[in-house]
């Protein structure tokens, strides 16, 4: 049986979802403008926050509240919706496990590019107090509705949340990938990443965004090294050759040689 069901999302905005047994998906853009529910040009994953507000997890709390901001932080790339609370024990027990799988995926001290995900945290909390200390010690990067937004009630119907904690995976459609990727995760770690990007059909970038840069944090001059180290120890980078046998990370003016034998730091 196929389950059409109406979800407001803001005064002017109406989203339509198919449920069925297998989980959810959006109508198609012919069946939408025949329902009169599709907006022409906003096919993104932007569309499921039109009209609200999403929160930076970020020092300042930036909002992200416009139709292009929304687009650049959530367009094309894989979404998580991660439901849960910072008061649940199996909560707590996943919570390092999906920042630790997070921040692998999108922090330059791992990655040379962060990858095309997106989590925002759907707060089961009980109290905004909860909410905010349980965000104190997640990723910067992370998204979140305000405490009181009735989305976050909208969105556990949407995609039937009865427990927490739930990783609902999303491609850049709107379709779900995966209903509930916490057991994944766990196993798998940051390698089940792409095979969602894979069978999401996301577009594949070779450049940095203006958020990048946005989220660039300051480095020491140290990092060249330990980023090195931690490449190594996971069989990044490849073993130098008669060819490479002097490899130079310069970094804020300092240079960092890479001999077969030696490592000599000095400014250039």
């Amino acid at each position: 049986m196929v389950t059409l069901t109406l979800f407001t999302t803001s005064p002017s905005s109406v989203l339509l979802i198919v449920s069925q047994k297998a989980g959810f998906s959006a109508l198609s853009e012919k069946a939408c403008l025949r329902t009169g529910l599709w907006e022409p040009g906003r096919t993104g994953m932007a569309t499921l926050f039109t009209g609200k507000i999403l929160i930076r997890n970020n020092s300042d709390g930036d909002e992200v509240d416009t139709e292009q901001e929304l687009s650049l932080r959530l367009d094309n790339r894989v979404l998580l919706l991660y439901f849960g609370a910072g008061e649940c024990p199996q909560c707590q027990t996943f919570a390092p496990i999906l920042k630790d799988f997070f921040v692998k995926l999108t922090d330059e001290f791992y990655v040379n590019r962060a990858s095309q995900i997106a989590l925002v945290y759907i707060s089961q909390d009980q109290t905004k107090e909860q909410q905010d200390s349980f965000l104190r010690d997640m990723p910067r990067k992370w998204l979140f509705l305000p405490f009181q937004d009735e989305l976050k009630r909208d969105l556990g119907r949407m995609f039937a949340v009865d427990h927490i904690p739930m990783v609902v995976v999303l491609k850049p459609s709107g379709e779900v990938v995966t209903r509930d990727a916490v057991e994944e995760i766990g196993r798998l770690g940051p390698a089940c990443f792409w095979n969602w990007q894979e069978a999401s059909e996301v577009i594949d970038r070779n450049f940095l965004t203006a958020e990048d840069f946005d989220d660039l944090a300051p480095r020491s001059l140290t990092d060249p090294i330990r980023r090195l180290k931690y490449k190594i120890e996971k069989g990044i980078l490849r073993s130098p050759t008669a060819q490479d046998d002097n490899i130079s990370i310069i970094e804020l003016g300092h240079t960092i040689n890479w001999t077969d034998d030696l490592m000599v730091s000095h400014n250039s």
